[in-house]
């Protein structure tokens, strides 16, 4: 079935979706951006139309694309003319009922993947989650995002908070620690790709492996002399000395209750 789409978000994840859609031929009619130039950016690659006013939003498509931080919703969401149109939000954070007061139709489409606006990804690898206040809401999103995806499975609000945080600790925060990494091998002028092959090793085993099973270094092993020596050579980076001998614990303590 061809749906009329209108994305209300114009970042990372609208950019990626919208043209993921485009690309299996559904029209995005319109998208909206607080930003003329993200906006404008994305509808000219989406051969669409665009808009910075809330209450210019087309009233009349079928599915709308909530892809906003969720800070942003009260200030765009009230404005917008829908009626009792689909509307669907992108986060994984939010529960679905946050949707009730602006239409009798909600759902939730949450692909799990981090995005960038300039990188492609491979959508029909990405797991797709899946919750509607209806069935026949439910139907219509399973129907897109199998186009799209050939991992989707429906997931309720309480299941996916869990599934965000433990999304952030695995993506956002470890993206944290090669940042840190790469500011502590500045200090030498050592390039930070001589970490990659460890790091492509170390997701690696995590394919086939718990990750408790495959965890090693000083703090496993609780090395006191070896993290000693860490925690010293880090006296410059006071921040990022707490950082080590606070995970230095976590991880001994985790794995000497298992």
């Amino acid at each position: 079935m061809s749906y009329r789409i209108v994305f209300i978000g114009a970042g990372n994840l609208a950019t990626r979706l919208s043209l993921e859609f485009k690309k299996k031929g559904y029209h995005i009619e319109q998208v909206y951006s607080r930003s003329q130039k993200s906006a404008n950016q994305l509808a000219i690659k989406l051969r669409s139309h665009y808009t910075t006013t809330p209450w210019k939003i087309l009233p009349d498509a079928d599915i709308y694309f909530v892809a906003l931080k969720d800070s942003a919703f009260e200030e765009v969401l009230p404005h917008a003319a829908i009626g009792n149109r689909l509307l669907v939000h992108c986060s994984g954070s939010m529960p679905l009922s946050s949707l009730k007061k602006y239409s009798k139709n909600t759902g939730v489409f949450y692909p799990l993947q981090t995005f960038s606006k300039t990188i492609p990804v491979k959508f029909d690898q990405i797991p797709v989650f899946i919750e509607a206040n209806t069935k026949d809401n439910e139907e219509r999103l399973l129907e897109l995002a199998g186009k799209i995806s050939d991992r989707v499975s429906v997931m309720d609000s309480e299941s996916r908070l869990c599934l965000h945080v433990a999304a952030v600790f695995a993506c956002n925060f470890v993206n944290h620690l090669y940042t840190i990494a790469s500011e502590i091998l500045k200090k030498k002028n050592i390039p930070f790709e001589v970490l990659q092959p460890l790091i492509l090793e170390t997701a690696k085993k995590i394919h086939n492996s718990d990750p408790a099973l495959v965890q090693t270094g000083p703090a496993v092993r609780f090395d006191r002399n070896v993290i000693s020596t860490h925690l010293n050579a880090l006296d410059s980076f006071p921040e990022f000395r707490e950082l080590y001998a606070n995970l230095s614990d976590l991880i001994f303590n985790y794995h000497k209750s298992r």
